[in-house]
């Protein structure tokens, strides 16, 4: 680890943050439907928009109708995206002319895009037309990111709202997200990125010459556009295979920060607008400490991992001052390879400068463990919040049970209810992701896929569910995904840890809505301050890394200790 990585590393964190505060107060308040900068432009697309969809901006939903509303959404888009797939060969827009995508690919693409996953059993560059591209994904970029803010704000006003049936509009709170937030900011990000060098085109390849002489064929595309919402969606798919370590997708260190910065914006802003809604910033605050915390951790601690270098190619030879290079774009090096591997499995996005199954045994955990986690910290957009709201919840009903209170959460008694819901949506991780993962490791049909044995061939396959059960994306390039096994279950491992999870919480957030907003008393647990920070780390300690930690213990940590010991499998 050198100064100049940290500084590196902490530029970013900085700027994350700098940025950060002034777009949650936008947020917040285009969410809440105030006037904002963009509104003399945009209020007039936005009223057509009801128009066309017979929406009444003036009618709220109660939480049943507001699940409906994002289920009968998510299924249509599921519908498009898998029968756009499917009629590509016969479709414009398909100059390289790719032929229809297998059924059950397009089944796990169509259910990984619309829940924000962005999951690849495929090469972008070599399976998907232009057409498919920017009419199938990179719209569902937008509106799966769009659903999730929008599904965090109705959660949101469940704490703010006081003895009230209804917690928003599921159509509103979806337009304004993606017309005001991810529409602006795209569009800006994508022409920074041509600047620095991404292609942006609708050509399908170009013939270069090499230093050689020969002839070399180089996919292009509408690549900064989807690159854009890639990021600032917390999305992850790559138009190329190889994904932000493509130099067509991130061509420089400069690019590679500030893709890194688009990754940690929204879901941190999305915080502090969180902290402004409830009319206490403190609040927000709080929670931003704590998924910073977890951030830093990660990145620091790959960061250690990975510097250290790899003993077993020390012994054949290699020099280990420069670290574990392994899988890793020079470009870069190894302190912004370690924070975009945070970043990236931090939120829900599974975007990739460098090849997380090249990271050492103990390089790789930390990524993997973010994962585990829910990818909450700082979360996708929209969801890291609502996910960090739910271990808010769990946090102060183990307080109120300590202390002998009955536990309270910005004024809203948590009740039998609330916690069963709040339970029943976070005991779907562990569920999916160990459950998948035991039978693909008992059953021929999944061990078949594995190119590694041993420990580390564990951890690739508890890495796919990790990584589809939280909406990331991002894997161990070492597990073949594209089989009828996996294409299946990792579809349904996505289903359920989007849907399963929501669902509850939006319950959850009728349930507080309709609840009396109570005044603090002097026995008030404080949800503010550092203890309860602490508080929170803890209940992620407990709940995450006790109940994974005996697949941990079996993958990375056994592999680390056998490579330290100069074996491998």
């Amino acid at each position: 680890m050198t100064v100049i990585g940290l500084a590196q590393i902490a530029i970013v964190l900085i700027a994350v943050v700098v940025a950060a505060i002034p777009l949650g107060g936008y947020i917040a308040r285009v969410m809440g439907g105030e006037r904002v900068v963009l509104t003399p432009a945009l209020a007039p697309v936005e009223r057509v928009f009801y128009r066309l969809a017979g929406v009444d901006p003036a009618r709220e939903q109660n939480a049943l109708g507001y699940a409906m509303a994002m289920l009968a959404f998510s299924l249509v888009g599921f519908a498009s995206l898998y029968t756009l797939q499917r009629l590509q060969g016969v479709l414009p827009l398909n100059p390289q002319g790719f032929g229809p995508v297998p059924p059950d690919l397009a089944f796990n693409t169509s259910i990984s895009f619309v829940t924000n996953t962005n999951w690849q059993n495929y090469g972008g560059e070599t399976t998907m037309s232009h057409l498919t591209q920017m009419l199938g994904l990179t719209v569902q970029n937008f509106v799966s990111a769009a659903s999730g803010l929008a599904m965090a704000f109705a959660l949101v006003r469940g704490f703010s709202r006081s003895e009230s049936s209804t917690v928003g509009n599921f159509w509103i709170d979806l337009t304004r997200a993606t017309l005001y937030v991810l529409l602006p900011l795209s569009i800006t990000f994508a022409m920074a990125l041509v600047v620095l060098g991404v292609p942006q085109t609708l050509a399908g390849a170009i013939d270069a010459t090499t230093i050689e002489g020969a002839k070399q064929t180089l996919a292009i595309g509408p690549v900064a556009s989807q690159e854009a919402i890639k990021e600032l969606g917390t999305n992850g798919g790559g138009f190329f295979n190889a994904n932000s370590a493509h130099p067509f997708e991130n061509p420089n260190a400069l690019s590679n920060m500030l893709e890194i910065l688009a990754l940690l914006l929204i879901p941190f802003a999305t915080v502090f607008a969180f902290g402004r809604e409830v009319l206490d910033p403190r609040q927000g605050r709080a929670v931003a400490i704590a998924m910073g915390i977890v951030l830093t951790s990660g990145a620091l601690f790959a960061y250690w991992a990975e510097a250290a270098g790899n003993p077993l190619l020390t012994e054949i030879g290699v020099d280990p001052s420069p670290g574990n290079m392994e899988g890793k774009e020079v470009r870069f090096g190894i302190a912004t390879s370690a924070l975009f591997a945070a970043a990236t499995t931090g939120t829900s996005a599974g975007a990739v400068d460098s090849m997380h199954d090249s990271f050492t045994a103990f390089g790789s955990l930390a990524p993997l463990f973010n994962m585990l986690m829910g990818s909450i910290a700082p979360g996708g957009v929209g969801a890291g919040l609502y996910g960090f709201l739910v271990l808010a919840v769990i946090a102060v009903f183990v307080a109120g049970l300590m202390v002998g209170r009955t536990p309270e959460y910005l004024g809203k008694k948590i009740e039998v209810r609330d916690m069963k819901l709040a339970m029943l949506a976070v005991l779907i991780y562990p569920l999916t992701v160990l459950g998948f993962t035991a039978g693909s490791v008992m059953l021929q049909t999944g061990l078949s896929s594995m190119n590694n044995a041993g420990p580390h061939g564990l951890s690739e396959v508890l890495y796919a569910f990790a990584s589809a059960n939280d909406n990331n994306g991002s894997a161990f390039a070492g597990l073949s995904g594209n089989t009828l096994w996996y294409n299946t279950t990792l579809g349904i491992a996505m289903f359920l840890g989007r849907f399963a999870f929501v669902v509850p919480l939006l319950a959850m957030a009728g349930s507080f809505a309709a609840k009396k907003k109570a005044s603090g008393s002097i026995g008030t647990f404080p949800t503010h301050g550092p203890l309860f920070v602490g508080l929170l780390l803890g209940v992620i300690v407990i709940l995450y890394l006790l109940q994974y930690f005996p697949a941990l213990a079996l993958g990375p940590i056994v592999e680390h200790f056998l490579m330290r010991a100069g074996k491998t499998f």
